[in-house]
């Protein structure tokens, strides 16, 4: 424990702290002051247990003392106990309402001051002990969060695999198009607990493809009008999927696998959504998908330069993608192409 006794009279200072050292364990700092203003200083840079103070001192009195102490130590931190000459009880309210826990009159009477400062001590230390016992009670909640978002994004993992198995996409695929995503959201200002949220979620985009036959998921060629309204389902049957949960990760999946496919004029699906009306989340994921299916080789179509990927991008900026997303994306290339070089096909 750490005491501080502020008292302008050197003798006054000896007494309160002799009768305070026999209320202590063994340990206990008891820090003395002649100067409020040097007590001050003092308080500023420690956490007292108990402060022990004057109310006629030079600089500073008593009341002025812990109105500035109030503002480095809330009422319920640092108990501050007044002692004072003055018997009037203007005196007594003014110290209350300063932020003092209680107050003695001179000359002290040791059998009043034992049981006060002994009862402010003992409310100090069970203060710090649920202290400590809410910072436990917060760690192993935050233990407990983890380990339910680590499940959840076990989950996640799980059925974006699920769709893997059946879409030729590859698993680096969908962890690119997750990092440049997530790239895009933090460049967009988005708060970074969204955009690790964000980085998890994205890789259930198309999950809704296990519900595509594979006689057209798997087509090498050019999709009839027919096969591709049937292609187009895999959007709302992602969604379907997802929906409903509990968990705001899975709901950002939800969303975006319903999203991802909407552009920015309104010309895409399923709901035809323009500008705004798409969810941001939908529009980034967007961009970061197109971007590497089309920088990707797919049995059904080589993979294109990044130049002409970049080109697309650009030209289609304000009509299939929102303008602010293709700007953050490719803004400082080369974590791009640092995502590109972590995520490669091959490692798969």
């Amino acid at each position: 424990m750490a005491i501080a006794i502020v008292d302008d009279t050197p003798l006054n200072l000896t007494l309160i702290q002799a009768l305070v050292r026999k209320l202590t364990p063994p340990g206990t700092e008891i820090v003395c002051f002649t100067s409020p203003l040097a007590g001050l200083d003092w308080c500023a840079n420690h956490e007292p247990d108990l402060i022990i103070v004057d109310y006629m001192m030079p600089d500073l009195n008593g009341v002025e003392f812990i109105e500035a102490v109030r503002k480095q130590h809330p009422a319920d931190v640092v108990p501050i106990l007044m002692v004072t000459a003055a018997h009037e009880k203007e005196v007594r309210y003014e110290s209350l309402g300063a932020g003092a826990n209680d107050f003695l009159t001179k000359p002290i009477d040791r059998h009043e001051f034992d049981p006060r400062v002994r009862t402010m001590l003992t409310l100090r230390e069970s203060q710090k002990r649920m202290r400590s016992w809410n910072d436990d009670l917060q760690q192993a909640v935050l233990r407990q969060t983890a380990d339910i978002v680590a499940r959840e994004r076990e989950t996640i993992t799980r059925l974006a695999r699920a769709a893997e198995y059946r879409d030729p996409e590859t698993g680096a695929h969908i962890l690119r198009m997750a990092h440049y995503s997530r790239l895009i959201a933090k460049r967009l200002g988005v708060d970074e607990a969204l955009c690790d949220r964000l980085l998890s979620a994205a890789p259930m985009h198309d999950v809704g493809k296990v519900g595509t036959p594979d006689h057209i998921l798997l087509k090498p060629g050019r999709l009839t009008d027919d096969e591709m309204v049937i292609m187009r389902r895999h959007a709302s049957m992602g969604h379907d999927i997802l929906k409903g949960s509990s968990s705001p990760m899975i709901q950002l999946a939800a969303e975006i696998a319903l999203t991802h496919h909407e552009k920015f004029d309104g010309t895409g699906y399923p709901a035809g959504l323009a500008g705004d009306a798409i969810p941001l989340m939908g529009r980034i994921v967007a961009v970061a998908d197109v971007f590497d299916a089309l920088t990707s080789a797919r049995p059904y179509k080589p993979a294109w330069e990044i130049e002409r990927a970049v080109d697309f991008l650009k030209e289609q900026r304000g009509a299939h993608f929102d303008p602010a997303c293709v700007d953050a994306f490719l803004t400082d290339w080369h974590e791009v192409l640092e995502i590109r070089r972590r995520f490669k096909d091959d490692d798969a």
